[in-house]
Formats: C-alpha cells, structure tokens, sequence
C-alpha cells in the first residue's frame, strides 16, 4: 500500500507572509515610523534625535545621507517600475495608461494651483508648489488592503499605474524645477558614466554589476553637479536591460532589470522608507499653536492633498470615461473610483522629499511643511477608507 507523500495544501502561505508580499507592510512600517518620529521628537529624547540628523559624517549630515543616498536606492526602484511597466505591465498600450495617465495629470495641477493660490504672495513659500503634487503609494495600497475585498482589483490596479505615473511626473518636476547651481565638469562626468551605461546596454551586458559599479560613480557625479542625486538612481534603472524574447535566460523574470528590482524591493519598502519616514517626519509641535495650520504654506499643503487631489484626480478620470478617452475599471463604480481619488491625497513620502528640497536652508518653513503633509495625508486616508467602505463591495462580487 502506497502512502500519500503530498503535503496538503501545496500552495498554502502563511497570513504574515501574504501580508509582507503584498505591498501594505511597507506602508504599516512607514506609518509606525513616522509615528515614531513625531512621539521622539517631542520627548525628552528630541534633542538627541535632532542632534544625530544634523551630525555630520565624510561631509554630509546624517539627514543628508539618508536623503540624498539611501533615497537614491528609493528613486531606482521607482525608475525600474516605471521602465517594466511601460514594456511589459499595466502601461504597455496606450489603452491601458489613458484614464490613469489623465487622472495623474489632474492629480498633479490642481494640488498645484490650490497651493499656488495660498501662496502667490510670497516668493520663499510659493517654491513648494509641488509638495501636494505626489502621492505615497505604500500608505494607499496598504489602507486598500485593509478593505480587503470592498474594493475590487482593478481599482487597486488602477491606483498603482497612476502611481508610477504620479512618480514620473515628482521625478520630471525635481530635475527641472528643484536643482542648485550646477558645474559643468560635474555633469560631464554624469553625461560620460551615462553614455557608459547605455553602451553595457547596447552591448548585451546582462551581468548587473557593471552597471551598479558605474551607478555608484553616477550618484557622485550627481550629487557634486547641482542636479539632485536622486535622479542618478532613475538615470541608472534606466539602463538596465529588460530582455522579452529570444531564450529563457532573456525572459523578463530572469532579466538584469526583474533580479534588480526583486532583490531590491524589500530593503527599500522595509527599511530605506521607513528610516527617511523616522528622519523627516519627526517635529517638535511644543511651541506651535494651532493657528500655525492656518498659514499659506501648510493650509495650502493640506487642502492641495485632500481637496486638489480628489477634484483633480476623480475630476479628469470621470472626464475621461464619459468622454471615452479611457474606460472605468472592471466591477468599479464612480463612488468607489471617488474613495481612490481621495486616497490619492496621502502624499507622505515624496511630499516630504519635495518639501525638503524646496525649503533646505528654512528649518521653520520645514517644520510647517511636515505638519502639512501629515494633517492632509491622515484625512485624506481616513475620509478615502470611510467613502470606500461606504461604496460596498465591488459590482457582481
């Protein structure tokens, strides 16, 4: 007699290791984080927490390393998403990146223009127009996941495409608008390591360290040129190959790119955005008074990301779909496609990154910049999982 050797069930995974593979623990570990921060920072322990930021290490802060070099790692996964999604994910065709791309784009003016409105008196607050521009989408993929099946996959599919394109466009907005005095010899290093990286391309090169080696000498170049270095980690994910055909070796999960991304992923989710979360979301609320939330800057932050992202955001993709430029997500109704919009209003991480770099020498203006970003980013979750879960489960469910 033959003894069953299968293990039952085959495929089974644990809760806790659905929940690390499905992109809300890296937004659970950013919100305790950030939580974290602001409990130290008004503590006995703030002073200590301040003074190890602003300590200074091979020239730099602490702050500056976590911001202008581990946020790099950030911007170069950002980069290698954006590349696989537009060769072979939810962006391939056109017909897939029309109502997110348009909702991305409305996400992005009217935030602007409700922050400019606020501002436009003032020259040295008006340079953080784009701080309610960008949405955070490990904080709004992880309160989708708390409604678990109230909202259906599409919508969740949805939110993610117009994500990376939300990131594409902070991305476009830093490099133009957000860069200091820049050297010349500094850029042409850049530009050589560039023409480098593109030549490995073209080459063939599938080994991935001689793209990480030139990447590494990239960010320096960068970093020394004006340009923020950041940007050096969107340059390099670009380059890195993405094989589609041909021989197993060059299928998309085993390219450079797929092994890049998939080894890097986690450390950024658990550990590179949750530390710059601990380092910037931290500020010492003591000698504020309420009244500090109704100056330009931080009303203009908080209503850019709870009122300018649901009117742009929900405004242009209904446009879109009655206008037919881009068709509503499967089993998804207006209501449901409204609590998204309004979770596009959580703007925590690349809020805080624009905002730092757009008032770097003003402690005062990034202290009202942090209490912007997290008064509109909590109720723009709370008002967007309220509506979503008001809206019901997904038509046909």
């Amino acid at each position: 007699m033959e003894v069953e050797t299968e293990i039952w069930p085959p495929t089974r995974r644990s809760p806790l290791h659905v929940f690390f593979e499905s992109g809300a623990a890296g937004g659970v570990f950013l919100f305790f984080a950030a939580a974290n921060a602001m409990v130290i920072a008004n503590s006995p322990l703030g002073i200590a927490y301040f003074a190890v930021l602003s300590a200074k290490i091979a020239g730099l802060s602490i702050q500056h390393w976590i911001n202008d070099g581990l946020m790099a790692l950030f911007f170069l996964v950002v980069g290698l998403e954006i590349k696989r999604e537009f060769i072979e994910g939810q962006l391939a065709t056109w017909s897939r990146r029309a109502l997110p791309a348009i909702a991305a784009l409305g996400g992005m003016i009217a935030p602007a223009a409700i922050y400019i409105a606020f501002n436009l008196g003032d020259a040295a607050t008006l340079r953080g127009w784009a701080i309610p521009a960008a949405t955070d989408i490990a904080f709004a993929l992880g309160v989708l996941a708390l409604l678990g099946s109230r909202v259906p996959v599409s919508l969740k599919i949805f939110l993610t495409a117009l994500a990376i394109l939300d990131d594409l466009g902070a991305i476009i907005i830093i490099a133009l608008f957000y860069t200091a005095d820049l050297s010349l010899v500094m850029l042409g290093g850049a530009g050589a390591c560039l023409v480098a990286l593109v030549a490995l391309n073209l080459g063939g090169v599938k080994r991935l360290l001689p793209y990480l080696v030139i990447g590494a000498v990239l960010w320096v170049f960068v970093l020394k040129s004006g340009i923020h270095a950041t940007l050096a980690g969107v340059a390099l994910a670009l380059t890195i190959p993405l094989h589609g055909r041909g021989t197993e070796s060059d299928e998309p999960e085993h390219s450079p790119l797929h092994r890049l991304e998939h080894w890097l992923h986690p450390y950024v989710a658990y550990a590179v955005i949750p530390i710059f979360g601990f380092a910037n979301a931290g500020v010492s609320i003591a000698e504020m008074s309420p009244s500090l939330l109704l100056q330009p800057l931080p009303l203009g932050i908080m209503l850019g990301l709870f009122l300018g992202k649901q009117i742009g955001v929900f405004g242009f993709a209904w446009i879109a779909v009655k206008a037919g430029f881009g068709a509503m997500p499967a089993r998804a109704s207006f209501a449901q496609l409204y609590g998204v919009s309004l979770l596009c209003g959580i703007g925590f991480t690349m809020s805080l990154f624009i905002g730092a770099l757009a008032f770097p020498g003003a402690p005062e203006l990034g202290d009202a910049t942090k209490i912007g970003v997290l008064v509109g980013s909590v109720v723009s979750a709370l008002a967007g999982a309220v509506v979503l879960w008001m809206a019901g489960r997904p038509k046909g469910a």
